[in-house]
Parts: structure tokens; sequence; C-alpha cells
């Protein structure tokens, strides 16, 4: 007689077919993940960092307004001698007695001042303004490109984090699965064990029956116990992936378990799936906008090359020995041109650097469009043998039980050999397993198919 609970689990498995991206458990496992990932967190700091990249360059275009106190205090050094007393006090003397009047001074003492000021002080008031700097300019368009080119690269590792726990899903059902048909088996070979047992009490079979039983039962607890590990492992590397405690409860989705991949429909355009792959990827995305930064460096390069800077400022403060702010204020307005006529060829070959840096991405962007391609063929023809698969593997799985319902049969009624029977029983478990497998390898191949063609 047929094992009932493995027949029940197979009708059950042909209930329904359920595609994996509707179900609404593994959605929000995604995106818990999308939120939660450490990975997916260091791509949003390094957008933050390139955001305020763009901030300190957009900085540049305003007014730089400083405030620059200073205070020296000096001791020895070049000394500045002018003997002015000397030279003018006679000659003032004499203009008097000539005059009969004091007009002229003749006190005037000798200069002998150092040359670096002491209890000196310049506290001023600094502003500049870049009037035209193509430098500053292009600087924030290549910042604003990076920053774009930093966003794609974030959504790579989203589609590639949504493939990775849509697998490890799928991968932990998997051993669930495995786990619920080796349970199912063991109460088949339970019940062969006290069928042989009662056979030999009644002097039907020899002991050794009963011993060929209780190995088979001994190999299928080592396979549940290896079984109960992976299922272990699925559990921490999914929940590592959500960035949870590793030994967190799995939701398991009830109708996908239940749900055949026979019936789901797949895209059979190869063509249209490689150019919807091409179109998407936000590899090449992230590519494009690397591409225009480095145009744009060019640029930046050329106008700095050929093109002058030119700015404003000026000073408003005091100047003077002691703090009295007395009679010491002052104003200097500035207009300034920098320009460089001659650095050493440095721009040319910063233009060059810039130029070969633009060959290079596009270099890129062209072999990961052929990269995308392969992938593409490589995953539409994997899924398309793995639903061959699972065709053979459900044809084998019926097949096998309708074997075993027949060996089942006449080996109750005493026309069939033990090793016959634990031969066809172990057809059941290894068809079982297989069909599992296949299933949930659909689910898996198709789930990289949608990565590959960033299928929303």
């Amino acid at each position: 007689m047929i094992n009932k609970t493995l027949l029940l689990l197979f009708l059950t498995l042909c209930q329904g077919i359920v595609l994996a991206q509707n179900s609404t458990i593994l959605e929000g496992y995604v995106q818990e993940g999308l939120r939660n990932n450490l990975s997916l967190k260091q791509e949003s700091l390094e957008i933050q960092k390139v955001a305020e990249a763009i901030r300190q360059a957009k900085a540049l275009f305003y007014p730089h307004l400083t405030f620059a106190p200073t205070y020296s205090i000096a001791a020895g050094g070049r000394r500045l001698n002018f003997p002015v007393g000397d030279l003018l006090n006679p000659a003032y003397k004499s203009l008097n007695e000539l005059t009969g009047k004091d007009q002229f001074p003749t006190n005037i003492e000798n200069v002998d001042i150092l040359l670096a000021p002491t209890n000196f002080h310049d506290t001023k008031v600094s502003v500049q303004y870049a009037i035209y700097n193509p430098e500053i300019k292009y600087n924030y368009l290549i910042q604003k490109s990076l920053l774009t080119a930093q966003e794609a690269k974030k959504q790579v590792v989203e589609n590639e984090l949504r493939y990775s726990i849509e697998t490890a899903y799928y991968q932990y059902l998997q051993t669930l699965e495995a786990v619920r048909i080796l349970d199912n088996s063991g109460k088949v070979l339970d019940e062969l064990l006290r069928l042989n047992k009662k056979l030999v009490a009644n002097n039907v079979m020899t002991k050794d029956a009963v011993f060929s039983a209780e190995y088979e039962v001994s190999k299928l607890v080592q396979q549940r116990t290896e079984a109960s590990k992976n299922t272990q492992v699925a559990q921490a590397y999914f929940n590592f992936l959500l960035n949870n405690e590793l030994t967190r409860a799995i939701q398991v989705d009830s109708l996908l378990v239940k749900s055949t991949t026979l019936g789901v429909e797949i895209n059979s355009d190869l063509q249209g799936l490689t150019a919807q792959a091409v179109s998407n990827r936000q590899e090449l995305k992230q590519l494009d906008f690397s591409i225009q930064a480095a145009g744009q460096a060019i640029t930046l390069q050329e106008k700095a090359a050929y093109r002058p800077a030119v700015f404003i400022g000026g000073n408003v403060g005091f100047q003077g020995y002691g703090y009295s702010f007395r009679d010491q204020q002052y104003a200097v307005g500035q207009v300034g041109l920098q320009w460089d006529l001659f650095k050493g060829f440095e721009r040319k070959s910063k233009i060059q650097q810039a130029k070969i840096q633009t060959d290079l991405l596009k270099t890129k962007q062209n072999e990961v469009e052929k990269q995308i391609a392969l992938q593409t063929t490589q995953a539409f023809y994997d899924l398309a043998s793995t639903r061959e698969s699972q065709r053979a593997a459900e044809n084998g799985f019926v097949n096998a039980s309708q074997y075993f319902k027949l060996i089942d049969s006449r080996y109750r009624n005493g026309n069939v050999l033990l090793l016959e029977y634990i031969k066809a029983q172990n057809d059941v478990l290894t068809a079982q397993l297989q069909q599992s497998i296949t299933k949930y390898d659909v689910l898996i191949k198709k789930s990289m198919l949608d990565k590959i063609t960033a299928e929303p």
C-alpha cells in the first residue's frame, strides 16, 4: 500500500501555481533587507559623502569672507638706521637764526627701527569673490555626475541584495521541505519495521529482515540530522542578509510551499530580455555618469589652461602699533587675475590623463554590455533547462510512487523480497527530494534572470 502521507504531499504540491514575485511575505523580507542590510547602509553613507563634496564645490561660488586679526612682537633682526636728525637739525637751526623765528624743529631724532615691527597689529575683514573660474564650475558639475553614479551603484547593490535574499529564502524553504520529506519517509520505514517484527514473530520472516529495516531507519536518521543542520545554516544566512539575530524565526509562505512552478509564465524572447537587461542595468548607468564626469574633467583642464581666473576682493580694518584703533583704520580694494602661463606642461598632461580615463571607461562599458548579454543568455537557458528538469522530476516522482504502491502490496503478500521493497522506497524518497530541489531551483533561476535583466 502506497504511503498516504507521501501521496498527500505530492497532491498538495500540485494544487496551485504561484509566482515567487507575488509572495507578500518574501517581498516584506526583501524590503526589510533593503532597510537594514549593512552593505546597503555603507552605500548610503557613500552617497552622503559625495553629496557633501557637492556642497563643498558649490560653496566656492559664494564670496569668501574672513576675519583675520594678527599681532606681531619682534626682537632682533635687521634694523633701519637713517640719520635724519643729524642732517636736518643743523639746517633748521640756521634757518631759525636767519628768520629770527622758531619755525623749524631742531630736535628731530635719528631713525633707528626694527624692520620686523613689534607691538604691531593688523585687524581686518577680507572678502574675495571669483568672477570667473572654470575650475569651480566644472568641479561642481563633476561632483554632481559622481553623485548620480554613486546612486546607480547603490541600486546595483539593491538589485544584488534582492536576489540574495530571495535565493536564501528559497534555500531555507528547500531545507524545510527536505526535512518534511525525510520525516514522512521515516514514517514509512517505521511502518516497515513494525511489519517485519510482526512477520518475524509469526515465523513468516527471519530476524535479518528486522535488522535490515533498522539499518535503513538509522541511515534516514543521519540524513535527517544533516538536513536539520542545513536548515539552521540557511536560517542564519538569511537573517544575516537582513541584519537580524541569526536565530530569529523565519515566516514560511505556505502558498509558496504548496505551489508548483511548472505553469509559471516566463518571457521566451531572449533578444528582448537582453535588450531589457542592457537598458535597465544600473552598472551601465553608473558607467554613463562616470564617463560624463571624465568628459567634464577634460573640459575643466582645457578651460583652466587657456583662460584666466578673475576675482575681486578687498580688506577693511585697522592697522598700527598698539591696539588703540585710533586713526588706524584702512580699506583696500582688489581686482585680481590668475593665469598659469607655463607649469611644465602639467595642464597638457592632465588633459591627456582625463582623455585616457574617458577611453578606459568607454571600453569598460562596452565590455560590461557584452557581459550582460552573455549573462542573460546563460540565465535564460539555465532556467529553461531547470524547468525541463522539474518536469522530469515530477514525472519521476509519479512513476516511483506508483511503482512503490505495487511493491508495497506485493511485499505484504510475501511476493517481493525486502531488498526490492527498500529499493522502491528509496527511489520514492530520492524522486521526492529531486522534485523539491528542482522546484526551488526554478525559482532561484527565475530570480537570477530577474536580477540580470533588472526586472522591477
